[in-house]
């Protein structure tokens, strides 16, 4: 019978939640659903300089946003322990880590160290100037427990270093990415287990955790390989099952250079403030990495679960393609009907403070209308601001065409025919109608025609089309409008000498 399914996502509560992060941890929860499995998530907050609740909040919420929720582990409103296999939080579990400590050091697996800074900071020095890999094995290593307590008792403070093993091993895992994997056991020197303020460090911490929790198998970015071999000796060193590891592909920008702050935004909380919508983050993250075996690229949850397979890991670097992930999300957004649509974009305008009709008729015409624009959330706010009243302003563009013989007539016949409709919208037929109308009454065309009318509903000569928004605007409002770019150009009209 195979073990249960059971993989975690351990984040540091040091900053804001990674894109790829999220990759590691969406490929934890496809993993789990489609076995049927555990999705834990533990949090590793031992550095305690830079670990902070604020963080560790916003990184909860940045998983609960993508849907990413977590069967065992902190409650997201309340953080207490949820699962049978806490505490989940390090800083939690200190006397756990403290007793296998003990374990080790009454075995002789692992060393009190009282070597300082500069003294192994020497020592390292002199291994890489006689060829050495820089390793080196601490002078203590071979002093006894006793004398060891004698030199804490009288004050100082060492750090606690596994003993690596005088003789040389192959250690070997089968990456489920990479395939075999084998790492000499001469890459370490004596490797630091808990510091000198007493507080253990991620190696050892994860290698307990993963083994009392029971976690199957282990999702983890690339740059976490060179950690294994010191995992697998300590797996090695209390008995522990190893469990099975898939080191994912490194995500670089578009430069091919590893993703950073300097690509622009890296954080699940920026691409949601943004305007992403989770289900295209999901699918975006999925496909760095993984890739359907139908060769489709948008996906929901659900296909994701069904088809995600550790065969379809790929190795190779991932580039974050700001351009395809907008693809994704446009995809997405388009295919949401009008009263889902309406309810995601409704949140964004009033934040912008953009005021528009509520009825249902209006707001499926404006979805109708406006979503083959829409990549993003956020769009709605420029497609969406004219259609205010509040936010008509005459810009400076419109100065050149204010100026114009013919602009006054145009805008007063405009206005005049917008007075003898009877419509409170018009159509877009109807626009166009009227436009003509003006063309043949005062005698004008191409942009002496078109730049002034567009004055008169937008505030500038170029911008959306106005077959797009007419339609949307109440004749009122563009009876309104019309008047403010007359009354501008009374004001400024010079006088008759």
């Amino acid at each position: 019978m195979n073990n249960p399914v059971r993989v975690r996502f351990a984040p540091s509560p040091t900053g804001y939640l990674h894109v790829g992060g999220a990759r590691t941890a969406l490929y934890d929860y496809l993993y789990a659903k489609k076995n049927q499995g555990t999705f834990v998530l533990r949090v590793e907050d031992t550095d305690q300089e830079r670990s902070t609740e604020d963080y560790l909040q916003i990184q909860l919420q940045a998983l609960q946003w993508l849907g990413l929720n977590w069967d065992e582990g902190p409650d997201p409103k309340t953080l207490k322990d949820v699962g049978p296999n806490g505490p989940y939080r390090q800083s939690q579990r200190l006397d756990i880590y403290n007793q296998h400590i003990e374990q080790l050091l009454n075995s002789g697996k692992a060393f009190y160290c009282f070597m300082t800074d500069a003294e192994h900071d020497e020592l390292k020095k002199k291994a890489i100037e006689q060829g050495d890999p820089g390793q080196i094995n601490s002078p203590y290593r071979n002093k006894s427990l006793n004398e060891a307590k004698t030199k804490i008792k009288n004050g100082e403070k060492p750090v606690v270093r596994f003993r690596v093993p005088d003789e040389l091993k192959i250690y070997k895992i089968h990456d489920l990415v990479r395939g075999e994997v084998e790492f000499p056991s001469n890459m370490v020197g004596d490797f630091v287990l808990v510091r000198s303020d007493g507080m253990p460090v991620y190696n050892f911490c994860c290698v307990v955790d993963d083994a009392l929790m029971k976690i199957s198998h282990v999702f983890r970015a690339e740059e976490h390989l060179s950690n294994t071999l010191r995992q697998l000796m300590l797996y090695e060193a209390f008995d522990y099952k190893t469990p099975e590891f898939a080191h994912v592909s490194i995500i670089l920008g578009s430069d091919k250079q590893k993703l950073s702050k300097r690509h622009g935004a890296t954080s699940v909380g920026q691409f949601c403030e943004m305007g992403y919508l989770p289900a295209a983050m999901n699918n975006f993250l999925a496909l760095l990495g993984w890739s359907s075996p139908s060769g489709e690229e948008i996906l929901s949850m659900e296909q994701m679960i069904r088809e995600f397979d550790l065969d379809r890991l790929n190795s190779s670097p991932a580039v974050f393609d700001d351009v395809k992930l907008k693809w994704v999300n446009a995809s997405h957004l388009r295919a949401l009907d009008n009263k889902k649509l309406w309810e995601l974009i409704q949140p964004v305008l009033n934040k912008a403070q953009i005021h528009v009709p509520q009825d249902e008729d209006w707001c499926n015409k404006a979805m109708d209308l406006f979503r083959s624009y829409l990549e993003t959330l956020q769009d709605a706010v420029e497609l969406f601001k004219p259609l205010d009243s509040n936010h008509f302003v005459i810009n400076d563009e419109a100065t050149e065409t204010l100026l114009w013989e013919s602009t006054p007539q145009v805008i007063a016949k405009w206005k005049e025919l917008l007075l003898a409709s009877s419509e409170e919208y018009l159509s877009a037929e109807q626009f166009s109608q009227l436009q003509n109308q003006v063309k043949e009454q005062c005698g004008v065309k191409g942009k002496n025609l078109f730049m002034p009318i567009r004055v008169a509903i937008i505030g500038k000569p170029h911008g959306a089309e106005l077959q797009t928004l007419v339609p949307l605007m109440k004749k009122a409002d563009l009876i309104q409008r019309a008047e403010k770019v007359l009354e501008k150009l009374l004001k400024n009209k010079p006088e008759k000498k």
